[in-house]
């Protein structure tokens, strides 16, 4: 009897598959390099993306509970090590590897995450010199970012109590390494701005591997320094240690000490600058006085000084000299001005009626006493006055000859 073939539907056939894939060993911790392409993040958080070679590629997913640890952004055309296992998804019946974990090849992943959040932040504009506040020259409150446990926060207050005793050190103690440090961070500084506890802020940290500084790359904290109203300077690490927050930070410390160094002056540069201006102001005083007493000198050797009334006397004579010349000019204008007065006089005196009237010529007016030029001007017994030379007569005209020819009997 031949043995019943069996027949699977597609959902067996491809649990069937599964179930084989699930129970090899060395698909379940595998590793595989690869080129990202297609990468896709959906938003419920989870990564979907294929990894290609020159002859094959492989479809890949990666759940949101993983990326979660992702410290870096996957890209296209990223050369990356991706771990795993390689299963079939029953639905489709494809197999994939589900990464639990992926890092840049060659690369570390800390590099790559830090490359990409100062290309990002950089395009916006976060480490642009334009938005970089000058930190106070002679800062009364200074506040310290970092964490109270650290060798680098007794440095900072040991260089700042020495540098500048005047300035008030106030320590926001936080946590400067872990997944915990940068909202610690982050809280301490939005907390110093919203109380304005000080003109300046120091955050950092001492030295360390790339993983101890990393909280010093979180784009929070690189954010929560650019939103800072009050100037802020980065002291992460050593020399060589950079990081994202030395780039959006107002000044950047090449470490702790140098951070203290650079937010207050040196009280022994400033006693020595003191000294100084102390020494030119006294110069510049001695230079004055000599000059005032020189010019006092000269002042008290002249004529005002020796004789106070010389002075009143020379303007009486001023007075006396002027007053004399005025009288004289006066007495001039006077004199000239009767001459004219007399010439005017004697020229209107020769115009004067009255001294024609003196020669024997008469003058006739009527009634009105408006002068008679010619006989048509009175009828025949009006009444007209004549003025002689000396008096004058009243007389009636009975006869009046109108022709310019008189033998004076018609009057």
């Amino acid at each position: 009897m031949e043995q019943e073939q069996m027949i699977f539907s597609v959902s067996e056939a491809n649990n069937f598959i599964k179930t084989l894939l699930d129970q090899v060993p060395q698909l379940q911790e595998i590793y595989v390099r690869g080129e990202i392409s297609n990468y896709k993040l959906y938003p419920s958080g989870h990564h979907y993306f294929t990894l290609k070679d020159e002859s094959g590629a492989m479809r890949c997913v990666m759940f949101k509970g993983q990326a979660t640890h992702l410290r870096f952004r996957p890209e296209n055309g990223m050369k990356v090590i991706a771990f795993g296992r390689i299963s079939v998804f029953p639905r489709d019946g494809a197999y994939q590897l589900y990464c639990s974990e992926l890092s840049p090849e060659g690369v570390g992943d800390l590099h790559v995450a830090f490359e990409q959040l100062k290309e990002k932040l950089y395009k916006e504009g976060l480490f642009d010199s334009s938005h970089k506040k000058p930190l106070p020259k002679y800062p009364q409150r200074i506040a310290i970012v970092t964490s109270s446990a650290g060798a680098a926060v007794h440095d900072m207050i040991r260089i700042l109590r020495a540098r500048y005793p005047l300035a008030k050190v106030i320590l926001l103690p936080v946590r400067v390494q872990g997944v915990e440090a940068p909202p610690e961070i982050v809280g301490a500084l939005r907390y110093a701005n919203k109380w304005k506890v000080a003109d300046v802020i120091i955050t950092g940290r001492g030295g360390g591997s790339i993983e101890d500084l990393w909280a010093f790359n979180d784009e929070r904290v690189a954010r929560a320094i650019y939103d800072s109203e009050i100037p802020v300077i980065s002291a992460v690490g050593h020399e060589p240690d950079v990081t994202i927050a030395d780039f959006v930070a107002d000044a950047r410390a090449s470490t702790p000490s140098n951070a203290a160094e650079i937010a207050v002056p040196d009280q022994r540069e400033l006693r020595r600058r003191f000294a100084l201006l102390e020494s030119r102001m006294t110069q510049s005083e001695t230079v004055r006085l000599q000059y005032q007493r020189k010019r006092w000198q000269e002042l008290s050797r002249k004529r005002v000084m020796l004789d106070p009334m010389a002075f009143i006397a020379d303007k009486r004579m001023l007075l006396d000299y002027t007053q004399t010349r005025l009288s004289a000019f006066a007495q001039q204008q006077t004199s000239a001005r009767r001459q004219r007065f007399g010439s005017l006089c004697a020229s209107l005196d020769a115009l004067s009626p009255l001294k024609v009237l003196s020669r024997g010529y008469a003058m006739a007016r009527d009634e009105h006493g408006a002068v008679v030029k010619t006989a048509a001007d009175v009828e025949i017994g009006g009444i007209i006055d004549v003025v002689l030379g000396r008096g004058s007569l009243r007389c009636r005209v009975e006869n009046r000859n109108l022709e310019d020819r008189d033998d004076g009997k018609n009057v």
